[in-house]
């Protein structure tokens, strides 16, 4: 395989031109549609080289050509979206089609959905244009060029973190957020952001903090020197801004019990998730006062004491996933520190607990493998090769057999510690793309997969009913799942968030071997099921049951938290008739 870490980028394969704005959301937009509405309510098809789509309760027709057709319903789309006979303003294509700008199609979205539940969102068009603005922003930021970033590692590393422009393409906002647009670009990933934290001194008897050994909260007290008889809190310089005039804290300030000393002389930068920032010595995850996506992103009190008892639970779990799965970390979240200054009522004021809350997270140097270069896997499977991560740059001039060798040794570091990690030990990780980092060698092969954010991975509670016991309800309650709910979780994130999605960007590359890619992932399947007894639940994915998919849509729609998010179900192309072609009837609506 050629190299092309150093030096990037070599000569790449064809890929699309990076859409416009208003191409992007609307190509977002119709991917929700597909997935959760018009798809699964069989009103939708494949005719020729466009889909065809209809929003029933509305009686509008929607077409869109297609760049390549998938197996799981995830086409690649090309060009406008246009409706069936022209309406007032829209442009006639001349076959009795016109076409249907973004701000429009969020509309028609918008009236199915209140048709279709019989409630009202006054917030989703609002959301739909904060995207709009959100990529438009990204798209036009400047950017260094990838070659710029040469061959080292950290510099690769920290470019597939802030690449990603366009979001999550199955999510109806992926880019909207609450904050003022201007002090969004001072620091935000995809603006290529980089920034000094702010530095409190605060007195020991007012700091919150929990850690599993002494040394976990090393990378903070590392930041800088304070007085004695204090600890060092790092804060996030938006939080701080955001936070500056709340009167415990002002108080505190006026009596010296906090000391502001102003911004650090390192500059961090934040990953893909905003409020992570990676330092040189590890990770520190901020609690932002901002709403992005979905929620306002701050650590919860239970989020913040859930991470550290995380760390300690899964000690004898992650040692053994490491010990059976060289290729495989899990990056440990031992310590948080926060501020405990009292309010009215005696108690830490929750407000400041939670908002200046920062968790430590393990840096990668600890199980990175000598020669090998990180990359997010966001990143890796993104549609558009925006940063120096993106599979058609691993992959410049390889052929299709070349690229199905590089996939069998992704997903033999992806599936099975995941799996083993449910089946054996009861632990839910969340391994969608953006909580896994893919270290590659110098030929841009997978050697070694990390995942990361304790925040998603949850606990059965038939496997540990001791360790939540020990634990507060409010702490124990949001680490469980049940062996169901878990399960549903685990074949989201591992399958259709993350393996069909670095999948897709392979199929790009080479189109006619999307099957194979497929037989792939479910040969690695059936490899695990075998050494492992077949469990039940393996049994029926390998026989094609339809796979959950997260109704992003539908969870803004009716205002859901993250963690109550709904799915609908996708047709399976892991069955074994469907991937030799046997298998294709009117309820495969995702690929025909």
């Amino acid at each position: 395989m050629p190299s092309t870490l150093s030096g990037l980028p070599r000569t790449a394969a064809p890929v699309p031109d990076l859409p416009g704005a208003d191409l992007a959301v609307a190509h977002t937009l119709l991917n929700c549609l597909l997935r959760e509405v018009s798809g699964p309510e069989r009103q939708a098809s494949v005719i020729g080289d466009h889909l065809l789509l209809r929003l029933p309760r509305l009686g509008v027709l929607l077409r869109v050509a297609l760049r390549r057709t998938s197996l799981l319903g995830a086409h690649r789309f090309t060009g406008p979206v246009t409706e069936r006979l022209a309406r007032a303003g829209g442009e006639d294509t001349g076959d009795g089609w016109s076409e249907v700008d973004w701000l429009r199609l969020a509309e028609y979205t918008r009236a199915e959905l209140s048709l279709r539940t019989g409630a009202h969102n006054d917030e989703f068009l609002a959301q739909v244009g904060a995207s709009h603005r959100g990529v438009r922003a990204a798209l036009a930021a400047p950017r260094p060029a990838p070659r710029a970033l040469g061959g080292d590692p950290l510099a690769v590393y920290l470019a597939s973190e802030q690449s990603l422009l366009l979001g999550h393409r199955f999510h109806p906002t992926p880019k909207a957020h609450s904050g003022d647009p201007a002090r969004w670009a001072a620091y935000a990933p995809e603006a290529g952001a980089a920034f000094p934290l702010r530095m409190l001194a605060v007195r020991q008897e007012l700091v919150a903090e929990e850690r599993t050994e002494p040394s976990a909260t090393d990378p903070l007290d590392r930041l800088r020197s304070v007085p004695e008889g204090f600890r060092l809190l790092p804060a996030h310089p938006w939080q701080y801004e955001l936070l500056a005039d709340h009167p415990v804290l002002r108080a505190a300030l006026d009596r010296g019990d906090v000391v502001d000393l102003g911004p650090g002389t390192e500059d961090v930068r934040p990953t893909a998730s905003v409020r992570t920032l990676h330092t040189s010595d590890g990770f520190l995850k901020f609690s932002l006062n901002v709403r992005i996506t979905n929620c306002l992103r701050k650590n919860a009190a239970y989020e913040l004491t859930g991470a550290v008892a995380l760390t300690r639970a899964l000690a004898p779990v992650l040692a053994d996933l490491a010990a059976r799965f060289p290729g495989t970390a899990v990056l440990r979240e031992p310590a948080y520190r926060s501020l405990a200054l009292p309010g009215p009522d005696g108690h830490p004021d929750r407000s400041l607990l939670e908002g200046f809350g920062v968790i430590v997270r393990e840096g990668l140097e600890r199980h990175l493998h000598p020669g090998a270069t990180p990359l997010l896997a966001a990143a890796v499977a993104d549609e558009y090769p925006t940063g120096p991560a993106q599979v058609s740059r691993l992959l410049a001039d390889a052929d299709p057999d070349t690229a199905l060798r590089w996939w069998s040794a992704y997903l033999r570091l992806l599936v099975p510690p995941v799996l083993a990690a449910y089946f054996d030990h009861g632990v839910v990780l969340e391994p969608h793309l953006q909580n896994v980092i893919v270290c590659v060698d110098g030929a841009g092969t997978p050697v070694q997969l990390l995942f990361r954010d304790l925040e998603g991975t949850k606990l059965v509670p038939e496997h540990h009913a001791r360790t939540l016991a020990e634990l507060p309800p409010e702490v124990a309650g949001p680490l469980t799942y049940g062996a169901r709910r878990g399960w549903d979780r685990v074949v989201y994130c591992l399958f259709v968030n993350h393996a069909a999605e670095v999948l897709a960007a392979l199929a790009d590359l080479h189109p006619d071997r999307e099957r194979a890619l497929w037989a792939r992932l479910r040969a690695t399947v059936e490899e695990y099921a075998r050494a492992h007894g077949c469990p039940p639940r393996l049994r029926a994915l390998l026989a094609g049951v339809p796979l959950p998919a997260k109704a992003n849509l539908l969870a803004r729609w009716d205002r859901s938290a993250d963690r109550d998010a709904g799915y609908v179900h996708v047709p399976s192309p892991l069955a074994e008739d469907v991937l030799s072609g046997a298998s294709r009837t009117d309820t495969d609506w995702s690929a025909r």
